[in-house]
């Protein structure tokens, strides 16, 4: 069997293998698993299938490290998906180690085929289906964003509710970010609901969801809110814009205290920014444990804008991306502070393979 031919089905080979000898005394049926995941045997039998293998979405591969975490499973005849909480931390162990292998396998068969249908290695559905903005099919996604001031709205041409061309979008403060990011987590996850909210129309299941956070603690309150219960984040952003330097992000470790500020040039009462300093956070999302919590913020605009594109550009997402899976492996939480450059109007994509975009990393490479 060719290298590409096993890419293609060893995640097919490895499901049927579960089923078929993960307990050697015990066989699995097909209808065992049609009764605990709730879906049809052709399904199943696809899944399976070493000449038309179908890919199954990640949150049913978190169903099968699940059921074959435990042989509770089939306990009392009935076969069923038990949650985190009732296994054992041997079971827990085991659930990871499935989980982690089945993931892995389950991104080598996306890059064949995505190869296989044109895209090459590290083409566009590579990097959208493998990438960190890819979340299982059907899981809603928000994004909440930076809101201006209405007091500085209110100075905006068509962002008051009252005029005739009246344009939503303008009450949003990082507009760069929030299109570059809408447009990648739509066409990353299209079978699933990608929702925008300002935090003045926050409902209570968007914070349920998959969250995405653009923005900085001054104007985005969710932030703010967010980043004040994470006690055991090292890194603290600091609006001080009246001070000496201006604002900047401060690392605390080990007693040691480090400030970040921006680089700015001043001629009479502009600031021409010429580097801002960025922050990319992903983690679970503290208000529901099965779904992610990410921000992305920055002191300046611009900042925020690098930290999205870090991942959405076609150029670096890919390797940005593989960076974090190698630096970070399966550590549920981590951050990146980060440099980005402006070139005149033009905001420099950080390449985070590179050390000298990287300003901190969290946790250090002893503790991922």
């Amino acid at each position: 069997m060719s290298g590409d031919d096993s890419a293609r089905t060893a995640l097919a080979r490895r499901l049927r293998e579960l089923r078929d000898s993960h307990w050697p005394d015990l066989r699995v049926t097909q209808a065992q698993l049609r009764e605990a995941f709730g879906v049809s045997v052709p399904l199943i039998s696809s899944w399976e299938s070493a000449t038309t293998a179908k890919i199954p979405p990640l949150h049913r591969l978190e169903k099968y490290a699940a059921f074959f975490a435990t042989r509770r499973s089939l306990a009392g005849g009935v076969a069923r998906v038990p949650s985190l909480s009732e296994l054992t931390s041997d079971e827990l162990d085991e659930h990871k180690k499935l989980l982690a292998e089945l993931t892995r396998l389950r991104q080598a068969a996306l890059r064949h085929q995505v190869a296989a249908e044109g895209g090459g290695a590290g083409g566009t559905g590579d990097a959208l289906l493998a990438g960190p903005w890819h979340f299982p099919e059907g899981e809603p996604i928000t994004i909440i964003c930076s809101q201006v001031p209405e007091e500085e709205r209110a100075r905006i041409p068509f962002a008051v509710p009252t005029q005739g061309d009246y344009i939503e979008l303008y009450k949003y403060s990082d507009l760069d970010s929030l299109f570059e990011l809408w447009g990648h987590l739509r066409a990353a996850n299209p079978h699933s609901q990608v929702t925008l909210r300002a935090t003045e129309d926050l409902r209570s299941d968007d914070l349920t969801t998959h969250v995405a956070l653009l923005g900085g603690v001054d104007y985005n309150e969710v932030t703010a809110s967010t980043l004040a219960r994470m006690s055991d984040l090292p890194v603290r952003q600091v609006p001080d814009w009246d001070g000496e330097r201006g604002p900047y992000f401060e690392v605390g470790e080990g007693g040691d205290t480090r400030r970040h500020h921006p680089v700015t040039v001043r001629n009479g009462d502009s600031v021409r920014l010429l580097e801002d300093v960025a922050f990319f956070y992903r983690g679970v999302n503290p208000d529901n444990h099965e779904r992610t919590l990410t921000i992305c913020n920055g002191m300046y605009a611009r900042g925020v804008y690098g930290a999205v594109r870090a991942l959405t550009d076609a150029r670096f997402r890919d390797r940005n991306a593989t960076y974090l899976r190698d630096r970070f492996g399966d550590a549920q939480s981590y951050s990146i502070l980060m440099r980005v450059r402006i070139e005149g109007r033009a905001v420099v994509t950080p390449d985070w393979t590179q050390e000298s975009y990287r300003l901190h990393e969290w946790p250090d490479a002893r503790e991922a």
